[in-house]
């Protein structure tokens, strides 16, 4: 069965930089597109990026352009984020997540994945 293990999340300081990591088995990698949601206290579940199955393109939500990037290694079959500049607002629980039918234009949308991880903690603090 598809397994998602995300690895990576901890405390850092503000301004400072964490790389998550989500190991996936299970599937044929290179057919799967693979995201990242993140979920804060009190807060519904919100698009982080995503890295689509075909091209393997990318798309990060806007507000988190600047600092967040993804990426992925097919041989390792991991999918990155890297995250700069944290502030104390990105302080949630990150979820990886994948699917072998979604679409481009849904890549946003956590109801088109049907594979989740089981998050990793991210805390941004002094």
């Amino acid at each position: 069965q598809v397994q998602l293990v995300e690895s990576g999340g901890g405390l850092v300081q503000p301004g400072g930089s964490l790389r998550l990591s989500c190991a996936a088995s299970g599937l044929t990698f290179t057919r799967y597109a693979m995201a990242w949601f993140r979920q804060a206290p009190g807060k519904e579940r919100e698009f982080v990026a995503a890295i689509s199955q075909r091209h393997g393109a990318t798309l990060v939500a806007d507000s988190l352009t600047s600092r967040f990037t993804i990426s992925k290694d097919n041989a390792k079959k991991t999918v990155i984020l890297q995250m700069n500049g944290l502030k104390p607002e990105d302080t949630a629980v990150y979820f990886c997540a994948s699917s072998g039918t979604i679409i481009t234009s849904q890549l946003r949308s956590q109801a088109g994945y049907g594979f989740w991880g089981q998050g990793t903690q991210v805390t941004v603090s002094s």
